[in-house]
């Protein structure tokens, strides 16, 4: 073999081991969870580091005290490696559902001692719920504690990703890791459309078989938080606090008749309205809204 024909077969070589490389790239680098204590899951395995999350401290969340109580408990305990339930969060937009699931992530880690291994939060949308499986596999032998978030879960009509779903939270064979918790949030509480299951009920060979079947998706949260439309009371309490941790001051009378006219206009009371009209009220007084944890 002569020099040209050598190098023709190294080139040739070459060219097969880069088309094999782009058929088999080599596996993913390990995340590096101390970049910060907040990702974002980026499938099939990378984590997108949140520098600063966009949450509230958790003693501005108004009108959901027992939800909050019941939540923040269930959070430290898994965080000191205790048993704790996946938690479904579901009912009236607007609530604070997501908003309490990141503020109890930070109140849990701002509480934990020093040294302890820190817990981590990981967004994970709605579109990306069959690689559920991959992101467990991703954080299974991690040194520390996992929550999984999913906001605004649900399914439509012809949506099989719930199956998914169901075998990645309670019934694979290899079961949910434990340092893995899973919390949602939804608006719907068996997270499919009621006209989905009422369909089932009235075409299926076994209608009861078939429900139970798209409701069980549901029971593998040990924990179902509702949230419900607030009083008029707790709308008014809520922005209380939301001027007081900002320290903005307003005449009481004049706070009171623009915060039921923007409710009235809105159609609703929550606490999105509630922090809405603060910033309103904030950008016609010329005050910034900041808080140590941002909004």
């Amino acid at each position: 073999m002569d020099s040209a024909e050598f190098t023709h077969l190294m080139q040739t070589i070459d060219r097969i081991a880069r088309s094999l490389e782009r058929l088999a790239p080599p596996p993913a680098a390990a995340p590096d969870f101390t970049a910060a204590d907040c990702f974002v899951f980026e499938p099939p395995a990378a984590l997108a580091p949140v520098r600063r999350v966009n949450r509230v401290p958790i003693e501005l969340l108004r009108g959901i005290d027992r939800s909050r109580d019941i939540l923040l408990e269930n959070t430290e305990r898994f965080a000191r490696g205790l048993p704790a339930n996946n938690a479904l969060l579901w009912g009236a937009r607007g609530m604070g559902k997501s908003s309490l699931v990141k503020a109890a992530h930070a109140a849990v880690n701002a509480a934990l001692p020093a040294g302890a291994a820190r817990l981590k939060l990981i967004e994970i949308h709605r579109e990306d719920i069959d690689h559920l499986p991959q992101l467990m596999s991703l954080v299974r032998e991690a040194p520390c504690p996992f929550l999984l978030y999913c906001d605004d879960l649900s399914f439509d009509m012809g949506d099989s990703a719930y199956k998914s779903l169901k075998a990645a939270l309670e019934g694979g064979v290899e079961g949910r890791p434990p340092n893995v918790l899973f919390y949602a949030t939804s608006n719907r509480r068996h997270l499919l459309p009621r006209d989905m299951i009422e369909n089932e009920r009235s075409t299926a060979i076994n209608p009861g078989e078939a429900v139970e079947e798209k409701v069980s998706l549901s029971d593998r949260f040990g924990l179902w938080l509702g949230f419900h439309r607030c009083s008029q009371d707790e709308y008014l309490a809520m922005i209380d606090g939301y001027l007081a941790a900002y320290d903005i001051a307003a005449d009481p009378e004049m706070l009171r008749r623009e915060a039921l006219e923007w409710s009235t206009t809105r159609g609703s009371r929550s606490g999105r309205v509630a922090y809405q009209f603060v910033q309103d009220l904030a950008g016609r007084l010329g005050r910034q809204l900041t808080t140590q944890d941002g909004a």
